[in-house]
């Protein structure tokens, strides 16, 4: 069953629920389209089972029997996805009398393997921020946005959506809208600062060629880079650095700046406000990785290790 067959009824729901999400919390378009997408694909799994009474009717065996089925073709870490999307829209329905019981209360989450995030050594990303030329309008721009990513820890789509009026050299922060809209302001850090300022200086007006455009990075044809394109940037500057690319993305870059930070004394709170995380657990993986490497050097070098 194609999106297109999927009940009017439950297009509605879907559409009314993602507007909802929209206008309350301020979802990003991508956080929006992946629970339209959830929710249509167990709407068309409903239709397939011949299950008529759609999203809003169905019941606890239902979305048991849907969550089987997940677990059959889906990673853990999807079927988590799939399970917070099911809950969330479920007890939208319950706060608005739509439905009389949660039919998700005893869908548990699925046993998710405990991995490490990807983490690059200081000297690996020495070597990275080295890679792009100093010479060329491209090679300023790409200094200054690795820089960048690696001095605030920013997502990379908060680092391509990024606009001229949201840094502040003055007083040395960058204002970000993060996810579900929330603002917070990071520090840029005296390096950061002077790439950034280069490239102002020397690339900026000269790729936008007289074009008017408020976005901080800008392509060769004047327009806002994307997140795509910033993902090949890493890659290629990965190879030329010596670093394996399939080890390499933007985000890897963002788990740097938490774990360099905790090796160097940080608190996890102050990584928490500067990453953005509204919930400190989601931190707290950081501090494993700084325990392993904690250990690591004390095996190393401690006389009695």
């Amino acid at each position: 069953m194609s999106a297109a067959e999927i009940c009017a009824a439950d297009r509605a729901e879907i559409d009314i629920f993602c507007d909802t999400l929209w206008l309350e919390d301020g979802l990003a378009k991508a956080s929006l389209a992946s629970y339209r997408s959830d929710l249509q694909h167990l709407a068309q799994w409903l239709g397939a089972q011949s299950r008529e009474a759609g999203l809003v009717a169905a019941g606890e065996p239902e979305l048991m029997q849907f969550v089987a089925h997940l677990s059959q073709t889906r990673r853990a870490t999807s079927q988590a996805r799939y399970i917070s999307t099911l809950r969330r829209f479920y007890q939208y329905l319950l706060a608005r009398s739509r439905i009389t019981l949660d039919p998700t209360l005893k869908i548990a989450m699925p046993a998710r393997p405990s991995r490490l995030p990807k983490v690059l050594s200081e000297s690996q990303v020495d070597a990275l921020l080295a890679a792009p030329p100093s010479d060329t309008l491209l090679g300023l721009r790409d200094a200054a946005m690795l820089e960048m990513l690696y001095a605030t820890g920013l997502r990379v789509s908060e680092l391509v959506g990024l606009k001229m009026h949201e840094v502040s050299f003055d007083m040395g922060v960058v204002r970000v809208f993060g996810k579900g809209g929330k603002e917070r302001l990071v520090p840029l850090g005296e390096q950061a600062i002077d790439r950034v300022r280069r490239y102002l200086d020397e690339a900026r007006g000269l790729l936008l060629s007289g074009r008017a455009c408020d976005d901080l990075f800008v392509t060769a044809r004047g327009g806002a880079m994307t997140r795509q394109a910033f993902w090949q940037l890493v890659k290629r500057y990965a190879v030329q650095a010596g670093i394996d690319p399939a080890r390499l993305s933007p985000h890897v870059l963002r788990h740097a700046f938490a774990t360099h930070l905790l090796n160097h004394g940080a608190d996890l709170r102050v990584v928490q406000l500067l990453l953005g995380h509204a919930d400190i657990s989601t931190t707290q993986i950081y501090t494993h990785i700084a325990r392993e490497r904690l250990k690591t050097l004390h095996g190393q070098h401690h006389p009695r290790a």
